[in-house]
């Protein structure tokens, strides 16, 4: 393999995300792995764990020896390990302690055509690392569409199309977008009822319809005649896991039929199954689309990309037959609109700040991310005191790139050292960054959950029903009489993602002892740590505070003006709280929709907000009468309550000049960027 780079381009059925990995750790092997071992990134963790083990069972070796994982949570390698498969973001993680990647001599990107935040940041920075490295090697994994923007990128480099079967027959439908998923159902029912074989792959729009096609499939199914076999629904999505169920044959009776029910992304999930005969395709997806005037996610619905639509052609084989329920003559945009454009990329832009402190100085993006959302991002970690004067990352900036959380979390935590709550921000900090804990209650059930969460609600708000949420799930695991999974769901809860949340808090735990923060013993329940806590929330998220400006629940948010009500299920929730509905609040996450909701809410009080948020943050918020009520508090408890541009953490000595720091409440930030 004599060039450093290599592109590869085939659909998901050739086999190149479990050979070519494998030719790869040949050719280490053959240098004697003296310029390191292999790595495969993929964009899904269950994708890198089923990979491994296919390909450790391939080379009939054990799993966790020559050929390993690494995921969020969990690792399975050891010093033997020369096959690694791991996600794109943990890779990236890696390079903070291995910016040039030394440890590898050959380096595999998986599904490049997806254009992840994480694999577009590793092709941009691979530039780089190739040219400090020149015995380094690369193979980028693609689909036939996507290969010219790679080339366009890299420039002239080697290409290798692998051979596929030719397409299905594609039958194309006039159906109007609205009719979409119930005309999928329907026709899953009409192809069972042929009785022709093979399974059946349905693309929806969402994770969320494919759970409720589930659902209708499942009934539906009960009520066919046991003369057309049987018909299993399987919810096929990135980051469901499981294993795909084994259908087994009743003598005489007809075999048993798949339908995968599967969504954007989801067509690399289909590498290891060769049994779909017939794929029906609605050509749309629901993505979450950030805009950074607003700092809120909208969920958008629009067409998939003519790269998404001919793999799924693909997946069927030359046997089968594809059903677009879109019109042939339909436009569909070129390429997937990559993430990084789409995107919060605050995270980003503090991981690409620590990685110029580590001499790569310079990422070349496939698209360069949308200028204002770069200087959004700049100007929020420039809030958060993550950056110095000259745009450079501070010491704090240093410290909260270190957690693998979003900054203002980041932010948050390294606060709760100042203020004595380390642990129960840990633990907020853990469950908001894990799945949902509420499970969505069976048919008729609704009412029976909501009063088994009203009984871990806390008057504070959502935040500290979380820690009362995770403090119960700990009791119930030194409960020697019963099952904790058992107690999870006779509370409606989520055992695995409680389980995930325990993890993180133990991940956090680590990093806090290794960069030697300090960890303050538990006291939740006290008034003073009540307050603390608000403040640690504050010291990160001041720029999400919202104000009830009629008393009825109609929120204001001063950063941008929106109106918003409180989400259902938070506690303050229009069906659920019996705790009034506090004047201000700080909230976790605001979303777009239908009806503009804020979640994660917790009440909290003007002043504590005027004393946490930075004097020049509040001199830009725009004016409002709610912006007149803080300056009246401020103008009345003197401006000395105001926190400084740069903010101190107790363990950082930070020498910029106090007066120095608040003239800068009407700078520019023309000098922060990533060059």
């Amino acid at each position: 393999m004599k060039n450093q780079l290599v592109i590869v381009s085939g659909t998901a059925e050739t086999g190149k995300s479990t050979q070519i990995p494998q030719w790869c750790a040949e050719l280490c092997l053959s240098a004697q792995y003296r310029h390191g071992v292999v790595v495969c990134t993929q964009i899904h963790r269950q994708q890198a764990v089923d990979l491994a083990l296919r390909v450790a069972d391939e080379m009939d070796v054990n799993i966790g020896h020559e050929v390993g994982y690494t995921i969020p949570l969990e690792t399975c390698c050891s010093s033997d390990t020369v096959l690694r498969y791991c996600t794109d973001h943990m890779l990236l993680r890696e390079m903070m302690s291995d910016p040039l990647l030394e440890r590898y001599g050959a380096i595999v990107i998986d599904q490049a055509h997806e254009r992840t935040v994480s694999t577009d940041v590793l092709l941009g920075l691979l530039k780089c690392i190739l040219l400090a490295r020149p015995e380094l090697r690369v193979v980028v994994l693609t689909v036939p569409p996507a290969t010219g923007k790679l080339l366009s990128h890299y420039g002239d480099v080697p290409v290798v199309s692998l051979e596929t079967p030719g397409p299905a027959e594609v039958v194309y439908s006039n159906s109007s977008h609205k009719d979409y998923f119930y005309s999928s159902l329907r026709l899953v029912l009409e192809i069972h009822r042929t009785k022709q074989e093979g399974d059946i792959a349905v693309f929806l729009a969402s994770t969320q319809e494919a759970k409720c096609a589930h659902s209708i499939l499942q009934r539906e199914g009960t009520r066919l005649g046991a003369e057309l076999g049987q018909m299993v629904p399987v919810v096929l999505c990135p980051g469901q896991g499981g294993q795909l169920p084994i259908l087994g044959e009743e003598p005489g009776s007809r075999r048993s039929r798949r339908v995968f029910l599967s969504a954007q992304q989801g067509e690399d999930m289909f590498w290891a199954i060769d049994s779909v005969t017939f794929v029906i395709d609605t050509g749309l997806e629901k993505r979450f689309v950030y805009n950074p005037r607003i700092r809120a996610n909208s969920e958008v619905l629009r067409p998939i990309s003519r790269c998404q639509a001919d793999i799924r052609k693909q997946l069927s084989g030359p046997t089968g037959k594809c059903f677009c329920l879109y019109a042939e003559e339909r436009q569909l945009p070129a390429e997937r609109s990559p993430q990084i454009l789409e995107s919060n990329i605050a995270s980003t832009v503090l991981f690409l700040k620590r990685m110029e402190i580590a001499g790569l100085g310079h990422c070349d993006f496939i698209d360069r991310p949308d200028p204002e959302g770069l200087m959004q991002a700049l100007e929020e970690l420039d809030y958060l005191a993550a950056l110095d004067n000259d745009g450079n990352l501070s010491e704090i900036g240093i410290i909260i790139s270190e957690f693998p959380l979003d900054p203002q979390m980041s932010k948050a935590l390294l606060a709760s050292c100042e203020f004595d709550c380390v642990s129960e921000m840990l633990t907020i900090a853990a469950m908001l960054s894990a799945p949902s804990c509420f499970l969505e209650p069976p048919a008729g059930m609704a009412h029976e959950a909501v009063q088994c969460h009203r009984k871990f609600q806390h008057h504070e708000g959502d935040h500290f029903t979380l820690i009362n949420i995770y403090n119960a799930f700990k009791q119930s695991q030194r409960e020697p009489y019963f099952r904790v999974e058992k107690w999870c769901w006779d509370y409606f809860l989520n055992h695995a993602a409680l389980k995930t949340a325990d993890a993180i808090r133990s991940e956090l735990t680590d990093i806090l002892n290794r960069i030697e923060l300090p960890i303050s013993e538990p006291s939740f329940g006290t008034k003073t740590n009540t307050h603390n806590i608000k403040r640690a929330l504050l010291a990160g998220f001041f720029m999400q505070i919202a104000r009830d400006v009629d008393g009825s629940g109609n929120y204001f948010m001063l950063t941008h003006k929106h109106m918003a009500q409180v989400h259902p299920f938070s506690s303050y929730g229009a069906k659920t709280h019996k705790l009034g509905l506090p004047e201000w609040v700080v909230f976790h996450e605001y979303t777009l929709s239908d009806n503009n909701c804020i979640r994660t809410v917790s009440e909290i009080s003007p002043q504590v907000f005027i004393e946490m948020a930075p004097q020049y943050f509040f001199f830009n918020l725009p004016s409002s009468e709610s912006k007149d009520i803080l300056q009246s508090i401020l103008d009345r408890d003197g401006s000395g309550n105001c926190k400084d541009k740069k903010q101190r953490a107790p363990t950082i000595n930070n020498n910029n000049d106090d007066n120095k720091d608040c003239a800068a409440a009407g700078q520019s930030y023309d000098r922060c960027v990533i060059q």
